[in-house]
């Protein structure tokens, strides 16, 4: 049992040694990142920090550090990244505030002012006295108002182009149906007339007229005869 015991002594020592010399790992890869952030050295500042992170994936101080040399670097996508992993693992209300600071910043730049404003908030739910932030937040809120008005007006304007458009399209339409009616009654008039078909010719009515004027001579002439006869007969004697 006391051979036990003194292994599991000796296991914790080195592991206890395995943190401290992690920890100090981390601290210098923190120190070097911070001296080339300070000379303007981005790229070497985001090695280092990379390495610290490496040495300690939930280091948000590392995070943090990384995602202030992306943005310096304009690499926002990626600092954003990094923010918003160190604010699930910072505790301290003061580092929050400065990360959802720089989140609004990220968001203001990129004109996404929504999201700017509530990152905004957030920090100073953090931070009350944070005098920089609520500048910014009432900047951004201005920003947004103005956005969303002249989004507003865009799609008026969009609204009034479309009705305009379709009533141009249909003023169009009853250009052309009026032009085909036009052009229909311009070739009815230079058409000849047709002849009716129960129209008589000159020829034929004049042969009626005849015809009509026989059949009238000669009844009249019946009548004439039919008169002599009755004028002339004789009567029986019974």
């Amino acid at each position: 049992m006391m051979m036990r015991n003194r292994t599991i002594g000796i296991i914790l020592l080195l592991l206890t040694a395995i943190s401290v010399s992690a920890q100090k790992a981390e601290r210098d890869y923190i120190r070097k990142g911070n001296r080339a952030y300070k000379d303007s050295t981005y790229v070497n500042a985001e090695v280092n920090y990379r390495k610290a992170i490496d040495v300690n994936p939930k280091s948000a101080i590392s995070m943090y550090n990384l995602g202030n040399t992306l943005m310096q670097q304009n690499k926002l996508q990626e600092a954003m990244e990094q923010f918003v992993a160190a604010t699930k693992m910072e505790k301290d209300k003061g580092n929050l505030a400065q990360i959802y600071h720089n989140m609004g910043v990220i968001f203001h730049s990129g004109k996404d002012y929504a999201k700017a404003v509530e990152a905004y908030k957030e920090s100073l739910r953090n931070n009350p006295k944070d005098n920089e932030t609520r500048y910014n937040l009432a900047l951004a809120q201005k920003m947004l108002k103005d956005q969303e008005q002249n989004q507003q007006n865009q799609d008026q304007n969009q609204d009034q182009n479309q009705d305009k458009k379709e009533q141009e399209k249909e003023q169009d339409k009853d250009k052309q149906d009026q032009n085909q009616q036009d052009q229909q009654n311009q070739d009815q008039q230079q058409q000849p007339p047709q002849p009716q078909e129960n129209q008589m010719s000159k020829e034929n009515a004049e042969q009626l007229l005849k015809s009509v004027m026989q059949d009238e001579k000669d009844v009249q002439d019946k009548v004439k005869k039919q008169q002599v006869i009755q004028g002339g007969r004789l009567e029986k004697d019974w």
